[in-house]
């Protein structure tokens, strides 16, 4: 009778799925080798009123997560009218206590809760209150809804893994594939709802050559142009070209914030855009200084841009970028460097600092 009893610590049977009855530590392992979603098909669910009851949203591409972002908001205000407006928490500021609080807690007048908690990675600082909070969200309230949001990193925060395994559905903000871009932008037409020509869409993603920052904030403007007064609820070739400049995101703050957040290929590229597009090599590196002098407390005409690169680079490290630029003008102005050559090795040092 002993050899037909069935083993019950059978190595197929542990290896292809914890058991029934279930073992705590492995649960947070299965939902993170789980497929990541998709952030437009969490969307679509959102529209049909389906929220997870906890999300995570991580990843690169901070243009992608305002766009997830304000979708998602939209999706409940229209699902939730009780409570339609989300309540936004920055990590750095609020006390796990407030946010579990507005996440559980529910009363009369709203059963049902969105809330946002931004720039979670100031959590990561102390491992007692990522613990905290990954304990309060395995009890989450009822029918409410809670997003963490980690800013873009270079490198992993391992310090937040107990918050990305406790959430019920995780999504990561890459940058977008051509094809993917093209969801997007239909996504965002219907919204309107608008229309568009055959290879609207497509030209638009050409000439921003797939960057998302540019080709939603192009979008914005097509859908103005035909949903305004006098629009014609279709987005037309003839709208395209109006929109469109000579070269799409040549502008001198969009190369700045790729200087400011240190991207080093985006800042080249779009430094070459304005170069191509007959800015003065005075001019760009003037503001190279400015955005530099006003991260060391000056004025500065792009503030926000400034207060960036200041969390990104110490003073130390400002003060010599500073001294660089002055000297790499000195010798520009004399006759003693390229004028490109300058701002391109300007750009890298500054994009290449941490």
């Amino acid at each position: 009778m002993a050899a037909k009893k069935r083993s019950t610590s059978s190595p197929k049977r542990s290896s292809a799925a914890p058991s029934r009855a279930g073992n705590g530590p492995r649960a947070p392992r299965t939902r993170a080798a789980a497929p990541a979603p998709d952030g437009l098909k969490l969307l679509e669910a959102a529209d049909r009123g389906a929220f997870p009851a906890t999300l995570y949203v991580e990843g690169p591409s901070e243009p992608l997560k305002a766009a997830f972002l304000a979708g998602l908001r939209r999706a409940w205000a229209a699902a939730v009218p009780v409570a339609p407006r989300a309540r936004v928490f920055s990590a750095g500021e609020a006390g796990v206590e407030e946010i579990l609080a507005a996440f559980q807690n529910t009363s009369l007048f709203t059963p049902r809760e969105l809330v946002l908690v931004l720039d979670v990675q100031d959590l990561g600082r102390s491992e007692k209150r990522v613990a905290a909070l990954a304990g309060g969200l395995a009890h989450p309230g009822a029918g409410s809804t809670l997003v963490l949001v980690e800013s873009a990193s270079d490198a992993a925060r391992k310090t937040l893994e107990p918050l990305r395994a406790v959430c019920e559905t995780r999504w990561v903000a890459w940058p977008l594939e051509r094809r993917d871009l093209l969801r997007w932008g239909g996504r965002r037409l219907a919204r309107e709802p608008l229309t568009a020509e055959d290879g609207v869409l497509e030209g638009l993603a050409d000439a921003c050559e797939g960057d998302t920052l540019a080709f939603f904030g192009e979008l914005d403007k097509l859908c103005t142009i035909a949903g305004g007064p006098g629009g014609t609820d279709r987005v037309t070739r003839d709208d395209l070209g109006r929109i469109l400049k000579p070269i799409v995101g040549a502008d001198l703050p969009d190369y700045l914030a790729a200087v400011a957040l240190g991207n080093p290929a985006i800042a080249a590229q779009r430094l070459g855009r304005l170069l191509a597009a007959g800015v003065g090599e005075g001019l760009i590196l003037w503001s190279l200084s400015n955005l530099v002098g006003g991260a060391l407390g000056g004025w500065s005409r792009h503030r926000d841009l400034s207060m960036a690169l200041a969390r990104r680079m110490p003073p130390r490290e400002l003060a010599a970028a500073m001294d660089a630029l002055y000297r790499a003008e000195a010798a520009w102005k004399g006759g003693r460097a390229d004028p490109i050559a300058v701002l391109e090795q300007g750009t890298r040092a500054l994009c290449a600092a941490h």
